[in-house]
């Protein structure tokens, strides 16, 4: 009887953690809809005007689009939907309580989830890799800079964290204005709304440039500044602001800047869509190839299954690392290239785990029952072969994604995986190896994150295997 209390007294204390996760997540995202309620405001009227434009005019729309505007409209969509998603779980979770009370026969799938939510560790794993995969979507509205900024490196570069400076905020543009298309019509209006909206999210709605600088005073007509050892003027009349109004910002630099001046925090940010996204499609195609080529080899058997098997064998044997180095040095180096690359490189293991699972249920009665109920072979495979394989592909489908960002890191350690100036966490801290005794931020905090996302999603693989494990839910 105290061990049931004691096991109730748990679960009630998990319940209670989860409901407060919950609510915290929600107002965290309502609040970062708050303060950039504007930014998300348009990337929703880009997108619409987009689809406009596309349906009225595809030429037109290919002529104006940047790849760049895909991260607005994803981080907007993202974040309107996760506090309706948690919403809904959170008032599902209150409805458990009647659930538990009246004793109703659970699924397997829902005995799995209670033996999970059980598994403490596992669970803040979980939140922590939900923050990290939240704040990849979300990067272009809680960056507090463009990964890509290199201006006035005198004044910014070699900052230390929680550095604050002084930026002059001038009259002109920060970006490069897009000219607007002349005439009239649909067309035009819908190309000119949108070149307009694609500007605002270039320059994170913030059109002024500014110039960062040590120090500064008006002296007459004049501002006098200083950016390193060099002490320069400029006229007032090139300033946004007036004497009366604040000519100048203060920026703060979280985790500092490197030699460029970039703003360390925004880069690991962005740094963390490069990674993660790399990793998540990595496993996700590398399991799925896998699963098939293990129920094929497995269910048909004979020829099929010796020439696979081989196949695998041969790949296994082989190594990876050195066959990877070889394909990125013959077809050049992109993010598609490095995700079939290491696709097509990791999915022996998953055959092999797979094959056994399907050898020995296809000897089982029911395959045979459904064998002779004249089923085809693809019906078998899909509905009753394949679901019963998910919880060994589940558990190393979890545990692969740390090793796929951690070779992805090594690759771009080494220089061929993702290029500059495109941040992820492994050429960041390529970029800060060869000064890390005196700039030690520079690689330290891409290092903690990559620590971070490894140990988190193994943690979260021990728990799916406990979970799924009958013999260790207990």
């Amino acid at each position: 009887m105290a061990n049931r209390t004691t096991g109730t007294g748990s679960t009630q204390t998990q319940n209670k953690g989860t409901r407060f996760f919950l609510l915290v997540s929600f107002f965290a995202f309502l609040l970062v809809l708050l303060f950039r309620a504007k930014l998300v405001l348009i990337s929703f009227h880009s997108l619409f005007i987009s689809i406009a434009l596309f349906l009225l005019s595809p030429s037109a729309f290919k002529e104006i689009f940047s790849s760049e505007i895909i991260e607005f409209w994803t981080g907007a969509i993202y974040l309107v939907t996760i506090p309706i998603i948690l919403a809904f779980i959170a008032r599902k979770s209150l409805r458990k309580k009647s659930d538990q009370a009246q004793n109703k026969e659970l699924s397997l799938g829902k005995i799995s989830l209670r033996a999970f939510m059980r598994h403490t560790i596992a669970l803040y794993a979980s939140a922590v890799i939900f923050i990290l995969y939240s704040t990849a979507f979300l990067a272009p509205f809680i960056a507090p800079f463009s990964p890509y900024d290199q201006q006035d490196f005198l004044v910014t570069a070699y900052q230390p964290p929680f550095s604050r400076l002084d930026a002059l905020v001038l009259k002109q543009p920060k970006n490069l204005d897009i000219p607007l298309q002349k005439g009239s019509g649909t067309t035009i209006n819908l190309a000119n709304s949108l070149i307009g909206d694609f500007q605002k999210l270039k320059t994170r709605n913030e059109p002024n440039a500014i110039r960062f600088v040590n120090e500064y005073h008006i002296d007459g007509d004049k501002v006098i500044y200083r950016q390193g050892m060099r002490t320069k003027s400029m006229p007032v009349e090139e300033l946004a602001g007036t004497r009366e109004n604040k000519i100048a910002i203060t920026r703060t630099f979280i985790l500092g800047t490197d030699q460029y001046g970039r703003d360390i925090l925004s880069r690991v940010i962005y740094g963390s869509k490069i990674s993660l996204s790399i990793g998540f499609l990595v496993v996700l195609i590398s399991v799925t190839l896998g699963t098939v080529i293990g129920v094929t080899s497995g269910y048909f058997g004979g020829w099929i299954d010796a020439v696979m098997m081989r196949i695998v064998d041969v790949l296994i044997a082989f190594p990876a690392l050195f066959l990877i180095l070889i394909i990125i040095a013959t077809f050049g180096n992109s993010i598609y290239l490095i995700v079939i690359t290491l696709s097509f490189t990791g999915w022996m293991g998953v055959a092999r785990i797979v094959r056994s699972q399907v050898l020995s249920l296809k000897e089982q009665e029911f395959i045979l029952a459904a064998k002779s109920l004249g089923l085809s072979n693809l019906r078998i495979i899909f509905r009753h072969l394949a679901p019963n394989t998910l919880t060994p592909v589940i558990i190393a489908a979890t545990l692969r994604i740390g090793s796929i960002i951690l070779t992805e890191a090594g690759l771009s350690f080494l220089g061929l995986g993702v290029q500059p100036p495109t941040p992820s966490w492994g050429n960041i801290i390529n970029e800060g190896r060869d000064s890390l005794l005196n700039y030690w931020w520079i690689s330290t905090f891409p290092g903690i994150a990559i620590l971070t996302t490894v140990v988190c999603f193994n943690l979260i693989g021990d728990g799916v295997r406990d979970a799924l494990d009958p013999r260790m839910r207990g």
